[in-house]
């Protein structure tokens, strides 16, 4: 796999496996604390210290100063790894005002998740259950695009001064936002609608 000249040990293809898996299946690269979990290392420094061992063997990089910033380099060779400012939370419930604000971002296979490098792409984590119809939970994170909706599209937006993650409908040229949970109500602005981004995909960590 990776020649003559690279030699890892056991533990080494190991952790190395597990982040391609992690990645492939999350679509983002898992935390020093995911690592320490699932090899039950006594600390995240024994996390960072293995990670450092693959870098210096060279197949993997790393970014210091941002999470989860750990790439393949055949990956940098096709230009699939992309980075994606993550802006906060959204409300999956009911609207409400909430500046967004730049809260790091994170490093994604784009080719994985259908993402064009040219999106203009953000991420938001959700907070609420009004999408829950639509296999939306609590916790996930939410990765956008500033474009134009379509009708049926998922959409953050921002409906008369507040923000919220719903289903973004049009009905006899009147355009409103559904939640997928009938304990909650159709959202129709009485000034303002305008769509932030249409949801391409999310990211569940799984337990």
């Amino acid at each position: 796999m990776f020649g003559n000249t690279i030699k890892l040990t056991d533990r080494q293809r190991e952790l190395l496996d597990y982040l391609r898996q992690h990645q492939r299946e999350q679509g983002v690269m898992p935390s020093t604390r995911d690592i320490q979990k699932h090899f039950k290392f006594n600390s995240q420094t024994a996390a960072m210290s293995h990670l450092r061992a693959l870098e210096k063997k060279g197949v993997i990089q790393r970014h210091p100063n941002k999470a989860r910033a750990v790439v393949f380099p055949e990956d940098l060779e096709r230009g699939e790894i992309v980075d994606i400012p993550l802006y906060g939370s959204i409300a999956a419930g009911y609207g409400e005002m909430q500046e967004q604000e730049a809260d790091g971002s994170i490093t994604v296979d784009a080719a994985t998740l259908g993402l064009s490098r040219n999106a203009r792409a953000f991420a938001l984590k959700v907070r609420g259950e009004s999408m829950i119809g639509a296999n939306i939970c609590h916790g996930d994170v939410v990765i956008l695009e500033a474009r134009e909706p379509r009708p049926r599209d998922i959409v953050a937006a921002l409906i008369d001064g507040e923000t919220t993650l719903k289903r973004y409908v049009v009905e006899n040229g009147q355009p409103f936002l559904h939640a997928e949970n009938p304990s909650f109500p159709d959202l129709i602005p009485a000034q303002e609608l305008l769509i932030q981004g249409v949801m391409q995909t999310l990211i569940r960590r799984v337990n």
